[in-house]
């Protein structure tokens, strides 16, 4: 695969046609609308509307399987910013902060932001999809096993972090997020564990119902415990980001970018990955790393930032060599195949015209979120002018709607209530939910992984310190483990100095 400024005129000249702008409106919208909706995700909205793509030629289809994808990317943040429901894992840590900054009448700017980074995030990473392609899919090819196990015991190491000041109830919070991951069967095995006897159980618990019930139900208990009357501290509501938030947030749009990109080349690091990464690098660079958690708009634009740029480096790997990095990938790789196409360097031979296309529709596809967007900022900052005792109720019938559209069994609309209740109590207890739900989402690959790099090492642990790459990730674990173990002895050690000048 050799770039070509002739095939990439050719291919803005395709892709900019009426009809196949017609088509990327059109995935972009549906694919903000699937963002939007707890617990329909990319993967079923490209699942449901594949079928229906039959009827128009390869090229307009891809184009809007491909928009409605990055468009539920953009979408996604809509619910967690605005009613504490993230849809996706992707968007949890982007609930952390955003929401707090829609309880302090910043819904707009947070909103904002997050279309903001999320399509600076978008041009950057296609950049890198445009000229780097060969080089940087070539180097996710060296990530084996003993790679990916590293990687995630890196990403395993940010609990600390993620827990603040709180570190044993941070690592409680992880232990029970790692517990909720093993219900069900072994990976590799296909035993059953922690099922009690139930063929319910056997399916595992699904994590969507589990960030639903911590996040929304839990919110919405503390809320009717407390009486409030309005989401808001106060009814003033902000549309808008001033220019100092988003000249504030150029370096951190950036780096997020520069590493869901990267990240994303990587096939099963998914985007919930890749946000808790960038938001915990921007929390450990920020000079006032206590605001995150507490409506730091870095904690908005990093998260959402990182969440496209990932999107768009799994087209690497999937145009290059037919690897798919995730689910909504893999279904759209079935798309490519229904019309005969097999990804891959062939394919940049035999159809350059059509793979030139879709990459340029992918700028399009890009501006027609922000476009599509930005203008619904306001419209959706005014959830939160809508009385709790309103808005309360249709909460948890969306919950309860998110939570039993994902595999439309009752056994997850009752996962939803348990987590509602354990969500409710960490708030009481003051436990953080961040670790949870990092450790959940890492909890099959970091397992998966270990099994296939002892059965490569016929049980020899030095295979991950052997390794170069996966070297480079233990070490870099550990730094972070130490790091924020004596981070919170430094911040133990100058609150004892704090209360004894009392």
């Amino acid at each position: 695969m050799f770039f070509s400024f002739d095939l990439l005129f050719q291919g803005f000249a395709i892709a900019m046609s009426p009809e196949n702008i017609m088509w990327a409106f059109v995935g972009c919208f549906v694919g903000t609308l699937v963002g939007v909706l707890p617990g329909i995700g990319p993967s079923s909205g490209i699942a449901i509307l594949l079928p229906l793509t039959t009827f128009l030629p390869p090229t307009p289809a891809i184009i809007m399987l491909a928009a409605i994808y990055y468009g539920a990317m953009y979408g996604g943040s809509t619910t967690a910013i605005m009613v504490n429901i993230p849809g996706e894992a992707s968007s949890v840590p982007t609930a952390l902060d955003g929401f707090e900054m829609a309880k302090q009448g910043r819904a707009g700017a947070a909103l904002a932001i997050s279309a903001i980074s999320s399509f600076v995030a978008g041009t950057v990473s296609l950049l890198g999809l445009t000229f780097f392609a060969p080089t940087l899919a070539g180097f996710a090819l060296y990530f084996g096993p003993p790679e990916y196990f590293a990687l995630m015991v890196m990403g395993l190491s940010l609990v600390v972090s993620l827990a603040g000041k709180a570190l044993f109830k941070g690592l409680v919070s992880a232990i029970l997020g790692l517990t909720a991951a093993l219900v069900g069967q072994n990976p590799l095995t296909g035993v059953g564990r922690l099922t009690f006897g139930s063929d319910e159980l056997m399916a595992g618990v699904n994590f969507i119902s589990v960030i639903i019930g911590l996040f929304a139900l839990g919110e919405v208990f503390c809320n009717v415990e407390q009486r409030i009357t309005y989401m808001l501290d106060n009814r003033k509501v902000e549309w808008m980001p001033k220019w100092a938030d988003v000249y504030r947030c150029r370096w951190v749009m950036l780096r997020s970018s520069i590493v869901g990109f990267f990240m994303g080349l990587l096939p099963g690091c998914s985007p919930a990955v890749t946000t808790f990464v960038a938001y915990d690098m921007e929390k450990r660079l920020s000079k006032n790393p206590e605001s995150f958690g507490k409506g730091a708009i870095e904690g908005v634009a990093a998260p959402e930032g990182a969440n496209n740029a990932t999107s768009s480096g799994g087209f690497v790997p999937l145009l290059a060599f037919g690897l798919p990095t995730g689910p909504a990938l893999a279904v759209l790789l079935g798309g490519l195949m229904m019309y005969g196409l097999q990804p891959g360097p062939l394919l940049f031979q035999s159809d350059p015209t059509f793979v030139w296309a879709i990459i340029a529709s992918m700028y399009v596809g890009n501006l027609i979120c922000l476009v599509l967007n930005l203008p619904l900022v306001g419209m959706w900052a005014r959830i939160a002018l809508i009385p709790f005792p309103v808005l309360g109720p249709l909460i948890l019938v969306f919950a309860v709607l998110g939570a039993y559209s994902i595999r439309f069994l009752l056994f997850d609309v009752w996962v939803t209530l348990i987590f509602g209740i354990i969500g409710y109590l960490m708030r009481k207890l003051k436990f953080p939910m961040a670790p949870l739900v990092l450790a959940s989402v890492l909890a099959q690959m970091l397992e998966t992984s270990l099994s296939q790099s002892l059965l490569m090492s016929r049980g020899s642990w030095g295979v991950f310190f052997t390794r170069p790459i996966a070297c480079v990730f233990m070490v870099l674990a550990i730094g972070s483990f130490v790091r924020g173990l004596w981070t919170q002895y430094k911040s133990g050690e100058a609150e004892a100095l704090a209360d004894g000048d009392d």
